[in-house]
C-alpha cells in the first residue's frame, strides 16, 4: 500500500476508476441545465422509431411508383420531406446520448496495458456496456442519416417526376392565361413558395457576400470585368480578323462562305458562353458554396450556351455585315428585318428558362411552374408569329417597289408555313388553357429549329470542304492527284463519296438530337443512350404511346423518308454513274438499298413509338395465317424479287423473252418486274415466273446479235457472183463485225430456185432489226445494178366465169 501511495500517477488512476460514474453524472448535470439533463435522461426507443421511419419510406416509394397525377405526387413530396425532417430530429435526439457515452468512456480512459494494475470487474463491465451503447448509437445515427438522405433523394425524384408528368400530360387543361388562377402566383403566392424563394434568395446573398470577402474580392472583380468585356466586345473583336483571314487562307469557292458562317456561330457560342461561365465562376468557385447556387450556375451556363447558339446561328445565316457571304438565298431587306429576332428570342429563352430552372430547383408549386411555362410559351409564340408577318410585308414592299425578292424554295416555304401554324397553335392553346401543350410545342419548335439550322450549316461546310479538298484546281487536289496517280474522275468520285458520308453522319446526329434533345437538359451521351434504348420496351402489353413519343415518331418517319429519297437520288445520279458499274447493276443496288431502308425506317418508327417489334407475337401469328391462306403468292414474289436483285440472272436493261413476251427490263420491283415491249407498251410479269420458268436473256454475258437474211434466186444465176455481192454488202455495213467474218450458206436447192443465207454478227441483239433493214436496201440495190433478179414467186389469179346468156 505504501508503495502504491508513493506513485502519484497510479493513485490518481485508481481514484478515477472508483469515482468515474459519479464524476460523469456530475459533469453531465453541470454542463447541461436541468431541462437538458431531463431530456437526456428521458429514454428513447430508437429502434422502434427507426423501424417506423423505414416503413414510412418504403410506403412512400410504393405510392410513388403507382402515382401518375401531379397532384398526388405533390402530396407524396410533402410526406417525403416530413419523413426527412423526422429522421433528422431523431438523429439530433441521439447525438446527446452518444456524447454522454463518449464522455463516460473518456473518464474511464483506455483499458490498461498487459502487465499493468488490473481493473475491477465493475469497471470492466462498465467499459464494455459503454462501448456497446456507443456502437449501437452510432449505428442508429447512421441509419437515421441514411433514411434522411433517402427521403431527400426521394423528394428530389418526386419533384422531377411531378414536373415530367406535367410536361407529358399535354392534354391537361390547366386554365387559360386570361384566368385569375394563372396570375395567382404574382398576387397571392403560396406560403411554401414564398419560403422556398426566401431560402433561395438568402443563399444567393450569402454567395454574393462571400464572393466579395477580402480573400476573394480581387479575383471576383477581375472575372466580372473579364466576363463583361468578352460578352459585349468579344464577338466584334473576333469578327474583323475572321473576315480578313478567310479569303486569304481558304481557296476560292463556296468553302469561304460556309466556313465563315460556321466560324461566326462558333465565335458567338464561345464568347457568350465563356462570359456566362466566368460570371457563374465568381460565385461557385468558393469551397463551401451551397448546392442551389452551384446548380443555378450550371443552369445559367447551359441556357447561355443555347441562347448564344441561337444568336450565332442568326448572325451566320443572315450575315448582315457581309451580305455577299450569306449562305441561304435571302434578300438584304428580309435579312435586315429578321436580324433582331434571334437576339430577342435568345433573351426570352435565357430569362424565362432560368426562371423555370429555378422553379424546378427549389421545388415550387404547380401554379408557379405553370405560370413560368405559360409566360415563356407566350413570348416565344409572339416572336415566332411576328417574324413571318414582317417577312411577308417586306417581300410585298419589294414587289411594289419593282424589286425582285429571293426565289423561295419549296422547303423554305414549308418551314415558313410550319412556324406560322405552330405559333398560332401555341397561342390558341394558351388561350384555351392547355399550357402543357403550349410549352411542349414551344420547346419542340426551338429545338427542331436549332437542330435544322445547325444541320444546314454543317452540311454546307462538309460538302464544300471535301469538294475543295479533292478539287483538281486546289493545291490539295493537285497534291493527291500527283502523289497517288489519280485522274480527275477519281478525285470527283472521292469528293462525292466523302461528302455523302459526312452528310449521312450529320443527319444521324440530327435525328438523335431531335429524338432525345431538350432545352439545356440533355447531354450528348444521354441523347445517345435514349436512342439506343429505343429498341427496348415491354412488348404490346406495356405499350404507352405518349404525345412526345408520337411527335418523335412522326419526325423520325419524315426524316427517314427524306434521307432515303435523298440517298436514292444521290446513288442513282451522283455516285454510281461515276463508277464502272453497268446500268443494270446500278439499278439493282439502288432498289435493294431502298427496300432495306424502308423496312428499317418502319421498324425504328415503331420502336420510337414504344412498340418493341421483335415481341409482336400477334402480328407474327396474323402474318402466318395470312401467308397460309392468301399471301403466299405475294411472299413468293417478294422472295423472288430479292433473289433477282442478289443473284441477278436478269437485270435492268436486259433483253429477255419469257412465255412469248420479248422486251427490255425497265424495273424490278418488290413484287413484279416491268418489261417494255418494242411498241413501248409494258408487261408486268410476277417475279416468281422469272425464277421458275425458262427465260431467254438475249443480252446476258455481252451476247452478240446475228443478222441473217435468206434470199431465193433463179437456177440460172452465178452462185459465186451472188455470194461475192452479198459478202460485199455485209462487209461494207458499219454494224457488221469483222470477227467472226460474214458468211454465205447454200441453204436449199429446189425446182423453184436456190436459197442463199448470208449471216453476220452485230454488237448487240438490239440492233439486229435496223441492221437487217439497211442490208436489204443495200443488197436489192446491188442486185439490180448487177442485173440479178430474185426467184419468181407464185401468184394466184382469181378468174370470174362468164355470165350465162
Amino acid at each position: 500500500m505504501q508503495k502504491l501511495f508513493r506513485t502519484p500517477g497510479k493513485f490518481v488512476l485508481l481514484l478515477a476508476l472508483v469515482f468515474a460514474p459519479l464524476l460523469a453524472v456530475a459533469d453531465g448535470a453541470n454542463a447541461a441545465g436541468p431541462d437538458e439533463a431531463a431530456t437526456v435522461a428521458k429514454p428513447i426507443d430508437a429502434g422502434a422509431t427507426l423501424s417506423a421511419l423505414q416503413k414510412r419510406l418504403d410506403n412512400i416509394k410504393q405510392q410513388v411508383s403507382a402515382a401518375k397525377d401531379a397532384k398526388n405526387m405533390g402530396g407524396l413530396n410533402d410526406d417525403a420531406l416530413k419523413l426527412a425532417s423526422d429522421a433528422d430530429h431523431l438523429s439530433a435526439d441521439l447525438q446527446p446520448l452518444l456524447a454522454q457515452a463518449q464522455a463516460k468512456l473518456d473518464v474511464l480512459g483506455p483499458a490498461p496495458a498487459p502487465g499493468a494494475l488490473p481493473e475491477t470487474p465493475q469497471v470492466i463491465k462498465q467499459r464494455k456496456d459503454l462501448n456497446t451503447s456507443k456502437t449501437t448509437l452510432d449505428n442508429q445515427i447512421q441509419q437515421a442519416a441514411a433514411i434522411k438522405t433517402s427521403a431527400g433523394n426521394l423528394s428530389t425524384q418526386i419533384s422531377a417526376l411531378r414536373r415530367d408528368a406535367l410536361k407529358t400530360q399535354i392534354a391537361l387543361n390547366t386554365g387559360s392565361i386570361l384566368g385569375i388562377s394563372f396570375w395567382s402566383p404574382l398576387f397571392s403566392p403560396q406560403e411554401d413558395d414564398g419560403q422556398s424563394f426566401a431560402d433561395y434568395k438568402q443563399q444567393l446573398k450569402d454567395a454574393w457576400h462571400q464572393a466579395w470577402q477580402p480573400q476573394w474580392r480581387y479575383g471576383s472583380g477581375f472575372m466580372l470585368l473579364l466576363a463583361l468585356v468578352i460578352g459585349v466586345f468579344g464577338g466584334r473583336l473576333l469578327d474583323a480578323p475572321l473576315a480578313w483571314l478567310t479569303p486569304r487562307w481558304l481557296p476560292v469557292g463556296r468553302l469561304r462562305r460556309s466556313f465563315f458562317a460556321f466560324a461566326t456561330a462558333a465565335i458567338s457560342v464561345l464568347t457568350l458562353g465563356g462570359s456566362a461561365e466566368l460570371f457563374t465562376w465568381v460565385f461557385t468557385r468558393m469551397p463551401d458554396v451551397s448546392d442551389w447556387v452551384q446548380q443555378t450556375g450550371d443552369i445559367l451556363v447551359k441556357l447561355s450556351l443555347f441562347s448564344a447558339l441561337i444568336v450565332g446561328l442568326g448572325r451566320a445565316l443572315l450575315s448582315v455585315r457581309h451580305p455577299s457571304w450569306r449562305l441561304p438565298a435571302i434578300a438584304d431587306p428580309v435579312a435586315n428585318t429578321l436580324v433582331s429576332f434571334p437576339k430577342m428570342l435568345s433573351g426570352f429563352i435565357l430569362i424565362l428558362g432560368l426562371i423555370e430552372g429555378i422553379n424546378n430547383l427549389v421545388g415550387t408549386s404547380v401554379a408557379v411552374t405553370l405560370f413560368g411555362n405559360g409566360m415563356s410559351s407566350l413570348l416565344v409564340a409572339i416572336s415566332a408569329s411576328i417574324a413571318p408577318i414582317r417577312v411577308n410585308r417586306v417581300r410585298r414592299q419589294m414587289l411594289a417597289n419593282g424589286e425582285q425578292p429571293e426565289a423561295r424554295s419549296t422547303l423554305a416555304g414549308l418551314l415558313h408555313l410550319a412556324v406560322s401554324v405552330i405559333a398560332f397553335v401555341i397561342l390558341l392553346a394558351l388561350l384555351v388553357g392547355y399550357i402543357p401543350l403550349a410549352r411542349f410545342l414551344t420547346y419542340e419548335l426551338l429545338w427542331v429549329g436549332t437542330v435544322l439550322a445547325c444541320l444546314y450549316i454543317m452540311i454546307d461546310l462538309s460538302v464544300d470542304f471535301f469538294e475543295s479538298l479533292f478539287s483538281a484546281n486546289t493545291a490539295s487536289g493537285k497534291l493527291l492527284k500527283h502523289s497517288l496517280s489519280l485522274d480527275d474522275r477519281h478525285l470527283s468520285l472521292a469528293a462525292t463519296l466523302f461528302s455523302a458520308i459526312a452528310k449521312t453522319l450529320l443527319l444521324i446526329i440530327a435525328v438523335i438530337s431531335l429524338l432525345g434533345g431538350n432545352l439545356g437538359t440533355t447531354t450528348p451521351l444521354e441523347v445517345f443512350n435514349k436512342v439506343v434504348d429505343l429498341w427496348g420496351g415491354k412488348g404490346m402489353e406495356g405499350v404507352k404511346i405518349i404525345p412526345a413519343q408520337a411527335v418523335n415518331a412522326v419526325i423520325f418517319l419524315v426524316v427517314g423518308w427524306y434521307i432515303l429519297r435523298s440517298a436514292k437520288r444521290w446513288l442513282d445520279n451522283d455516285f454510281l454513274p461515276k463508277t464502272k458499274m453497268d446500268r443494270g447493276m446500278r439499278a439493282s443496288l439502288v432498289t435493294l438499298f431502298t427496300n432495306v431502308g424502308y423496312v428499317l425506317v418502319i421498324l425504328l418508327t415503331l420502336s420510337t413509338l414504344g412498340i418493341e417489334w421483335n415481341r409482336l407475337a400477334w402480328i407474327v401469328s396474323a402474318l402466318s395465317v395470312g401467308i397460309g391462306f392468301g399471301l403466299q403468292e405475294i411472299v413468293k414474289n417478294f422472295i423472288s424479287g430479292l433473289i433477282l436483285l442478289t443473284e441477278r440472272p436478269v437485270k435492268v436493261g436486259d433483253l429477255i423473252s419469257i412465255a412469248g413476251v420479248e422486251g427490255d427490263i425497265r424495273r424490278i420491283n418488290v413484287r413484279a418486274t416491268e418489261i417494255q415491249l418494242s411498241d413501248r407498251s409494258t408487261v408486268i410479269v410476277p417475279n416468281s415466273q422469272l425464277i421458275s420458268q425458262n427465260v431467254r436473256n438475249a443480252t446476258m454475258g455481252n451476247a452478240q446479235g446475228v443478222a441473217t437474211i435468206a434470199l431465193t434466186f433463179p437456177l440460172d444465176i452465178d452462185p459465186q457472183a451472188v455470194r461475192t455481192l452479198l459478202l460485199e454488202a455485209y462487209e461494207a455495213h458499219e454494224a457488221i463485225q469483222d470477227t467472226p467474218a460474214p458468211s454465205v450458206t447454200f441453204s436449199q436447192l429446189g425446182p423453184d430456185g436456190i436459197v442463199l443465207s448470208v449471216t453476220g454478227f452485230v454488237s448487240s441483239p438490239r440492233v439486229i432489226g435496223s441492221t437487217k433493214s439497211d442490208l436489204l436496201y443495200e443488197i436489192l440495190t446491188k442486185l439490180r445494178e448487177a442485173g440479178i433478179s430474185l426467184g419468181r414467186t407464185q401468184t394466184m389469179v382469181w378468174a370470174t366465169p362468164p355470165a350465162e346468156s
